[in-house]
């Protein structure tokens, strides 16, 4: 298909090139021509003119030396009287079928005849036929020259336009055959087949992330629901069975089980919200110390219950972020120092600008993060030993790097055993 969408370009090209020489070359013959039959026209004037003078002064003599003449000048003459008698004439006027001009004879102030005169084959009269077969000629040539030249040249651009097109066939089907991780790169184009290339890969990444997305929420969900079903499952074939009693220590540890399945839904449902919302996002000029200082706010209480001091050190920072989601982010970091901060502790939540970033930390004294699990902490459903007496799913960080990715930032986490962990965020300036 692209094959013969590069020959028809091609073709296309030769075609319009074709069309402006012969164009050109028939607008050139038409005026060239024009001109040519107004030059003839006025040399028969003239020679017309000449003719009568001459017949003139001969009239009442021999004319035969001004058929001579005409025969020498190349010219058709026919000279007659007032009762339009050929007085003489030259041997191929009869013959002659272009076109005439004539003139007056007058002797001593009377009309005595007239001279007409006709241009023959050569001099300026074939001019006009010279002309039409030497621009024949011209266009012939012209015609040839430039359809070599635009068949070339079309070939040329063609395959240009053509490539991209071709590359771009080539990485659908390949998507289509299941290959997701095929993209047509940076293709050297005219802008908009860039363009065309560009928004292609870009479609691919998100629906790649998209797929992504519903894979990582399905093993999740399918592997955070095991552990609690089966402790359902076999504490209710246990009673079903008369193996145990259905005692209150017995109902409350299933209670427990489902509100823990409780939770993950919860959970799930504010994973499954954050992952929509990195996929649109509505940003506007937002200060991070703001965003902090709400979020600090929101959870004053819980810091006081739990006897931790909260220690704000919040300079203006401008990002271009969604406010809501930024707060979602800055509260579950709050929240998770919350979480692994002992009573007595602290936690410092800081703001500043740093080059073209906005920067925020939150940094906790709490026991801190071995270094092999570390580089683990925002993946999904992922729990440390540190947080086995801790409730939760694991999934709060990594909410909080899905959409610190969203708006084009990072997040990242230092640690020290003993020595609490330190959260930061950069986002773009605004």
């Amino acid at each position: 298909m692209t094959d013969t969408l590069g020959l028809r370009l091609a073709l296309a090209f030769l075609a319009v090139a074709l069309a402006a020489v012969a164009l050109l070359a028939t607008l050139v013959a038409v005026f060239s021509s024009a001109d040519v039959s107004a030059l003839a026209g006025r040399q028969r004037d003239d020679l017309a003119s000449a003719m009568s003078v001459a017949a003139a002064a001969a009239w009442d003599s021999d004319l035969t030396p001004i058929q001579d003449l005409a025969e020498r000048t190349g010219v058709n003459l026919q000279v007659r009287d007032l009762d339009r008698k050929v007085v003489v004439s030259t041997p191929g006027f009869a013959a002659g079928s272009g076109p005439e001009s004539s003139a007056s004879v007058v002797v001593r102030g009377e009309p005595v005849g007239r001279v007409l005169v006709q241009l023959t084959g050569t001099g300026l009269g074939g001019a006009d036929g010279v002309l039409r077969s030497g621009l024949l000629r011209a266009i012939i040539g012209a015609a040839g020259l430039a359809a070599l030249l635009a068949l070339l040249s079309g070939l040329a651009v063609a395959r240009r336009i053509t490539r991209p097109i071709v590359r771009l066939i080539t990485v659908t089907r390949s998507m289509a055959g299941g290959d997701r991780s095929s993209r047509a790169g940076d293709v050297r184009a005219p802008g908009e087949l860039r363009e065309l290339s560009a928004a292609f890969d870009q479609m691919a990444d998100t629906l790649d992330r998209e797929d992504q997305i519903r894979r990582d929420l399905v093993a999740g969900v399918a592997h955070e629901l095991r552990t609690p079903i089966a402790v359902l499952q076999a504490g209710h074939e246990a009673l079903l069975d008369g193996v145990a009693e259905p005692t209150p220590e017995e109902l409350s540890s299933l209670r427990d089980e489902v509100l823990r399945l409780a939770r993950m839904v919860s959970d799930l449902q504010t994973l499954a919200a954050a992952d929509a919302a990195a996929l649109h996002l509505e940003r506007s000029r937002t200060d991070l110390a703001d965003i902090a200082a709400g979020a600090a706010d929101s959870l004053a209480r819980q810091f006081e219950a739990a006897e931790i001091s909260v220690d704000r050190r919040l300079a203006g920072a401008p990002a271009l972020a969604d406010p809501r989601w930024l707060h979602q982010v800055v509260a579950n970091l709050l929240g998770n120092a919350l979480k692994f901060t002992p009573p007595g502790g602290n936690v410092t939540i800081a703001t500043r600008q740093a080059d073209r970033d906005a920067v925020l930390e939150v940094t906790d004294t709490g026991a801190g993060i071995p270094a092999d699990e570390l580089p683990r902490i925002f993946d999904r459903f992922w729990r440390g030993q540190g947080a086995a007496q801790t409730s939760g799913s694991g999934i709060g960080l990594a909410i909080a790097a899905e959409l610190a990715r969203a708006h084009g930032g990072e997040l990242t986490a230092a640690s020290q055993p003993g020595h609490g962990t330190t959260i930061t965020l950069t986002l773009p300036r605004a």
